[in-house]
């Protein structure tokens, strides 16, 4: 069986198709019991943040196409538009790219701390799935593993910056007085309450968090000062809002031109700083059209994120450092398992050809047969039958030169150097 990693991420794909890709929260129970139902997948993780969806797998040889194949049918995708775009990983290559994705290497933003909760909460949906088997399991125990030592023993996780952060440092950029400017935010998933944080923190008192559940958005804005609205509120929310900052799960926009046309209105055209973190999207990109409307969305905080990479490369070094010897450790654990497994099958062999010849024995005795007779024919038929298929083996790979196969059976067969039983 083969390890997989496939998947797109901000750098293959455009917020268009990603959004396209993207699971929702709703959907990736259901999701992972179609993958894993597919012939060619053993085990299966779903990852889907707003700038990546990946799916990790434990497939055959044929699995990669079934995959592609499966993720164009559940998203209606044409297979070639998503083969242009994706990218693939096998065993080792795919367990480092998970490692890096995990420590925030393969981030827009180098060294994010955000994307390992995200995938601590991927590994937990899986697993109610039953999308986890032991390679999967062991795959992301020994990631998890690595992330915390690239935390605790690296500086990339100091002052960490998130898109949260890059989307608040650009609206710094054109509002010079943030206790002048009341935001506005929609959602309250992590990502927006990093958000009311950075603002607050930057000095923003008039801060209005909308979302589904008042309830929720209540837990988000109590703290901070602000107030809570449901979406249904948003119109009215928009025409005091000078910063607009949206990331929610909706599958399809919830603020569009027309709402926003009409809060311009009543705003008397003052201008308003907006950042579409969510993906799939949620305003409109016709909302970029309007005058006095500056929109933006997590492409295009490109800039910001840069100036955070140059400052962590040190640390992304040493991070990369501390990954190699986490994929050297996935390895070996991955060989001693696969080792096991061959003692398992090869023991539960012998004890079957033992189990039929003890009883086929115990059929002769039962008959009243010579009792050495029997233990003799016991111990000729055992010796044959256990040394049947090394026989025909070991004959073919003299006859084929097989050098390597005569030395290891050489070792495996003969070497008693080991055995305590004397």
């Amino acid at each position: 069986m083969t390890l997989l990693a496939l998947g797109i991420n901000h750098r293959t794909a455009t917020i268009e198709v990603r959004e396209q890709v993207a699971f929702t929260p709703a959907q990736l129970e259901a999701a992972l019991a179609e993958l894993r139902g597919l012939p060619e997948v053993q085990e299966a993780a779903v990852l889907s943040t707003c700038n990546r969806t990946e799916l990790y797998c434990v497939i055959d040889e044929a699995g990669e196409r079934a995959i592609l194949a499966w993720l164009g049918r559940f998203h209606g995708l044409a297979v070639d538009e998503l083969t242009r775009c994706a990218y693939h990983y096998l065993d080792d290559e795919a367990a480092r790219h998970l490692m890096r994705v995990a420590v925030g290497l393969d981030s827009m933003v180098l060294g994010e701390p955000q994307i390992l909760g995200q995938l601590k909460e991927a590994y937990q949906v899986a697993r109610r799935a039953r999308g986890m088997g032991g390679e999967l399991e062991c795959l992301f125990q020994q990631t998890f593993a690595v992330a915390k030592r690239v935390r605790t023993e690296t500086g990339i996780g100091k002052n960490p910056v998130s898109v949260a952060y890059a989307a608040v440092s650009l609206a710094s950029r054109i509002f010079d007085d943030f206790s002048r400017s009341p935001a506005l935010l929609i959602g309250a998933g992590e990502t927006i309450e990093l958000v009311a944080r950075h603002l607050h923190e930057a000095g923003v008192r008039r801060l209005t968090v909308a979302n589904r559940t008042r309830e929720r958005a209540e837990q988000l804005a109590g703290p901070l000062g602000g107030e809570a609205i449901t979406l249904d509120e948003i119109p009215e929310a928009l025409v005091e809002a000078d910063i607009v900052i949206s990331s929610t799960a909706a599958p399809l926009p919830i603020l569009g031109k027309g709402m926003m046309e009409r809060a311009l209105k009543r705003r008397r055209h003052r201008p308003v700083f907006m950042v579409d973190i969510a993906v799939p999207r949620d305003i409109e990109p016709e909302v970029g059209e309007l005058s006095d409307v500056f929109l933006y969305t997590v492409d295009d905080l490109e800039e910001v994120i840069e100036e955070n990479r140059r400052h962590r490369q040190v640390a992304a070094d040493q991070a990369e450092s501390l990954i190699e010897h986490g994929v050297d450790r996935w390895q070996h654990e991955r060989r001693l398992r696969s080792g096991g497994e061959l003692i398992r099958d090869v023991r539960a062999r012998g004890e079957a050809l033992r189990d039929q010849a003890r009883d086929q024995a115990l059929e002769r005795l039962a008959r009243g047969e010579d009792p050495e007779a029997v233990v003799n024919r016991l111990a000729h038929q055992l010796t044959n039958r256990l040394l049947h298929r090394p026989t025909v083996a070991l004959r073919e790979a003299a006859s084929d030169e097989r050098r390597e196969l005569l030395t290891a059976a050489t070792a495996l067969l003969l070497d008693d150097s080991s055995d305590t039983s004397r």
